[in-house]
């Protein structure tokens, strides 16, 4: 592949794809085209480009509203624990077999990549533009005369200025049938830095690459989406999709109910005005003549010193003027009073819980009014528990920036190689920092049961039940788990700081065991000789003897 910028990992033995009439599901949103000619020129009837573009920006609109943000807040608080007591993110290897040496260098290329992403200062900003905007791309740059030396610096890339794209071209399976699919043929990233807002017209062509942006290679980008997709397939979504109709509807309800109340607000006045018999052009203006001359102000107008006729005609928001032929009342003044409901907003609160609801955020945590709760796990409510697993799910699916990132790291340096990896990646664990009391109060709650019940049952254990099955069905431990606390507790036996060594006393004795043998005692049933009796401690004379 001709590169224009970046770099290219290849891989010592390419990988062979096997035929299929399903084409592969890729989560990246990549833009899908036919290759034709020789000069592989692709079109782009659908304008995928510029929805995307226009869908971050989307986005980044509605989270600046101020229920959406403080949702958007409350949920990056929780994922992103700024504590400078503790690390943001940690990687755990110990389901890693391997060397410890192996180990220790993949961790310090880990804590290299946190330096290159300045993630323990800027975790906050990083996390929040990945879940707003759905996407987060980094260019990986390198220096190409030592890419032994690794990456050089991470940079962040504005998700509507790069796009990427796979060229597919159609394909036999195989000679015996008929089955065609698509194959890829090549997949690069396509950069420009006004932006893919303009997208092209029906029937033009990219064959040039450099008219629409520049060519990168795969390898030299980062890109972590947030795996949701449309319902097409070919565009990633993010996680304020939902949020969009919610927002829109509370905004018209919001907009409706303060028109409402500025024009059901004062108290307006209702002449009527009586024209007797006159036909219906003189009435009206004559009605008219009215209210001009009660509407006739004089202003003094300060900057040019001259007095100035201001004529105000009626509107909505002023009084009515109505006429009154003869027969009934004369003219009559009357006052319409303002709305006497501006206080309901059931509506109002509808939406709004409803846009909570989709942005997975319980509702009491956005309720100003609401305390904090620090009791039992009893009294959490479902919806704090369904949230702490929403947060978990986000760092699971972020976490893959981590994975992405340490993969051309330990390659690039010569750590692993490419197949090596395929096996590592699914023993890295990465572990935040919690900050989720509710979470740790369910948890405290559950180990306490847990006890209680085995406290309960210990009469009973090797009676009716046995010491394996109460570690399976009561502390629910796993096979792995029985054999690392067997081995933790092998270890402590010898180790003084579990297991102080006891205290001596004069006789050589243990302070805290029987004194020595007392042979005087009854004989033996069998042996007939006498009986070993353990000497019992002296009791001190608590009555005084007489003198």
């Amino acid at each position: 592949m001709a590169e224009l910028f970046g770099f290219e990992i290849i891989r010592k033995k390419p990988q062979v794809e096997l035929p299929s009439f399903a084409p592969k599901l890729e989560e990246d949103g990549a833009l899908v085209v036919s290759e034709g000619g020789a000069y592989g020129q692709y079109v782009d009837l659908e304008g995928a480009v510029r929805n995307e573009a226009e869908l971050v920006s989307k986005y980044r609109e509605i989270s600046m509203h101020p229920d959406v943000e403080m949702a958007v807040d409350d949920i990056v608080n929780e994922a992103i624990v700024m504590d400078p007591k503790k690390e943001i993110v940690s990687l755990n290897l110990d389901d890693l077999e391997q060397p410890d040496n192996i180990k220790k260098m993949i961790l310090e290329e880990f804590d290299n990549i946190i330096e290159l992403l300045e993630f323990n200062q800027h975790a906050y900003e990083i996390f929040r533009k990945w879940y707003v905007d759905g996407r987060l791309y980094y260019h990986a740059i390198i220096d190409e005369k030592a890419p032994r030396e690794g990456i050089k610096e991470l940079r962040y890339v504005d998700p509507r200025k790069i796009r990427k794209v796979k060229t597919q071209k159609r394909v036999r399976a195989n000679k015996t049938t008929n089955l065609i699919i698509n194959k890829t043929s090549e997949e690069f990233y396509i950069y420009n830095d006004k932006g893919f807002a303009k997208a092209p017209t029906q029937g033009s062509t990219y064959n040039d690459p450099g008219s629409q942006g520049i060519k990168i290679a795969v390898d030299s980008v980062v890109n972590v989406s947030s795996g949701l997709v449309n319902v097409g397939g070919d565009m990633v979504i993010g996680y304020l999709q939902k949020a969009i109709k919610p927002l829109n509807q509370l905004k018209s309800m919001e907009d409706s109910l303060v028109i409402y109340r500025i024009s059901r607000a004062p108290e307006r006045r209702i002449f009527y005005i009586y024209v007797g018999n006159l036909p219906k052009m003189k009435a009206e203006q004559y009605l008219r003549d009215i209210m001009t001359r009660f509407k006739n102000r004089v202003v003094y107008d300060a900057q040019t010193g001259e007095i100035r006729d201001d004529r105000k005609h009626m509107t909505m928001l002023e009084d009515f003027w109505l006429p009154r032929r003869e027969g009934g009342k004369g003219t009559e003044i009357t006052t319409l009073p303002g709305g006497q409901n501006l206080g309901q907003i059931d509506d109002i609160v509808y939406f709004q819980r409803k846009l909570y609801k989709s942005l997975n955020v319980p509702i009491t945590r956005l309720d100003p009014e609401a305390q904090y709760n620090f009791g039992r796990a009893t009294e959490i409510s479902r919806d704090e528990v369904k949230f702490a697993k929403f947060v978990t799910r986000l760092r699971g699916k972020f976490s893959e920036l981590f994975n992405r990132i340490l993969e051309k790291q330990l390659i690039l340096k010569g750590v692993i190689t490419s197949e090596d990896w395929q096996e590592f990646r699914t023993n890295f664990k990465y572990e935040y920092s919690e900050d989720n009391h509710f979470a740790e109060l369910r948890n405290t709650e559950i180990l306490r049961d847990r006890i209680s019940m085995l406290r309960d049952i210990d009469d009973y254990t090797g009676k009716y039940y046995s010491h394996e099955w109460v570690r399976r069905n009561v502390l629910y431990q796993t096979e792995e788990d029985m054999e690392e606390i067997d081995k933790q507790i092998a270890e402590e036996q010898d180790n003084e700081q579990y297991n102080p060594p006891a205290e001596m006393g004069p006789d050589g004795q243990p302070v805290d065991q029987p004194g020595p043998e007392d042979t005087s005692g009854a004989l033996g049933p069998e042996t007939g000789k006498p009986t070993k009796v353990p000497s019992l401690p002296k009791v001190p004379d608590l009555v005084k003897k007489p003198a």
